[in-house]
Order: C-alpha cells, then sequence, then structure tokens
C-alpha cells in the first residue's frame, strides 16, 4: 500500500505528471518509478538528456524521503550517468534509505533500463519543521 503522504504529493507534482512518470512501488523509506523517454526528451546529439534522467530519480528520491510523513525536501542531490538513455527506453528509478539521522536522510536511487543500469544518484533530504 502506497504511504498517504506520497500519495498526496504525487497528486499535486504536475512537473512529475506532466513526464509521465508513474509510481510503481513505495513504502517506509522506499519507492520505485517509471518514465519512457520520448522524443521531447531527446538531447542535440540525440539521446535523452541527463535532466529528465534526474528528474526520474529526484521523484523517487522525494517518495521515498515522504514517505514517513513530514514534509521533506532536497538537501543536494548528485547523479552518475554510466549509460546513455535513448528514445522509446522505458526507465526504472528504484530509490532506497540509506539512513536518517535528526531531520537529514540520505537516499540512494538506481535508475535501470531493463536490467541494465543507466544511472546512479544519491539524494540528501531534510524535514521541515
Amino acid at each position: 500500500m502506497i504511504p498517504e503522504p506520497v500519495t498526496r504529493m504525487l497528486a499535486d507534482d504536475l512537473a512529475s505528471s506532466a513526464l509521465g512518470i508513474r509510481l510503481l512501488d513505495a513504502g517506509p523509506g522506499r519507492a520505485a518509478a517509471t518514465m519512457r523517454i520520448t522524443e521531447t526528451m531527446v538531447n542535440g546529439h540525440g539521446i535523452g538528456h541527463g535532466g529528465y534522467v534526474f528528474l526520474l530519480a529526484d521523484t523517487a528520491f522525494a517518495c521515498a524521503c515522504n514517505s514517513h510523513g513530514p514534509v521533506t525536501v532536497a538537501a543536494g542531490a548528485d547523479i552518475t550517468f554510466v549509460a546513455a538513455v535513448h528514445l522509446g527506453d522505458d526507465l526504472v528509478a528504484t530509490a532506497t534509505e540509506r539512513t536518517v539521522y535528526g531531520r537529514s536522510g540520505i537516499y540512494d536511487v538506481t535508475v535501470t533500463r531493463a536490467d541494465e543500469v543507466v544511472a546512479e544518484f544519491r539524494g540528501r533530504s531534510r524535514t521541515l519543521r
């Protein structure tokens, strides 16, 4: 069952819904989301723009860190692109909570195309008061 704070947050997330991002699963400290690379997401080199891959990973990260209830935002994030993505690729971003300490947390997100890793993302969260 998807945690209610995640459902509520995604209902108001027009950026993610406009890109066709769909939540596959979520639970305490974890989430998985998917997105297909469309022709409007391909850059001048004919490959998927990294910003869209980052946005997919960031959405999964947001779902995982907001699964506990209090409003939580990104304090920072890094991504490493491992392989190029292409028009028509179906990507899945799987977020996992690594640690929570006070109001801060660390989450890792792996973005895959089928069984191939295309990006690794690490997000740092901060729960608002």
